[in-house]
């Protein structure tokens, strides 16, 4: 699975530069000097890393073959991806990369199918898990160990104790 980590701006003066937003929580293992990027769309890649330099709380990167600013001009709104194989585990065990929630079975404490994760949704008091429940419907679970007392990886479920009412909205 190809994770996204930054998306390119625009270019950045006229020597190839572009200006990349992160969207990763690990900007400097995911962009290191020689690091080859797969791209989304495909066709746009992959790119090496040539050059980088913080900018504005954004990034500076220049990449092996892009000279100029039309070149880089042609990357504007390319997606750069790293896959999720490459990702090391967290080491935390209460910590977990989205992509390793999505698509868990989210079933209450007596192993009863409340739904499917379909997105971790990550937000400023604590994250909230995007479920697909059982009946079509979306719910939204606070990511606390008080509602979600569980997650299994190997099992490929969450545990959820939710409180009367949260799926009723």
């Amino acid at each position: 699975m190809q994770l996204v980590i930054g998306r390119i701006l625009r270019p950045h003066g006229v020597r190839g530069e572009v200006v990349v937003e992160v969207t990763t929580d690990d900007p400097a293992a995911r962009y290191e000097l020689g690091s080859v990027l797969v791209t989304e769309p495909s066709s746009a890649g992959p790119l090496t890393i040539d050059g980088i330099r913080p900018h504005q709380g954004r990034l500076l990167i220049t990449f092996e073959g892009v000279e100029d600013r039309e070149q880089a001009d042609e990357l504007r709104g390319v997606r750069l991806c790293v896959d999720s194989a490459e990702v090391e585990p967290t080491g935390d065990p209460d910590e977990f990369h989205d992509f390793e929630l999505v698509g868990l079975a989210a079933v209450d404490a007596d192993g009863k199918p409340l739904g499917e994760v379909l997105r971790v949704e990550h937000n400023p008091g604590h994250d909230m898990l995007v479920l697909r429940l059982v009946d079509g419907r979306q719910g939204l679970v606070p990511f606390v160990s008080a509602i979600v007392p569980e997650v299994d990886l190997a099992g490929r479920r969450v545990v959820l104790t939710p409180p009367e009412g949260l799926f009723d909205l």
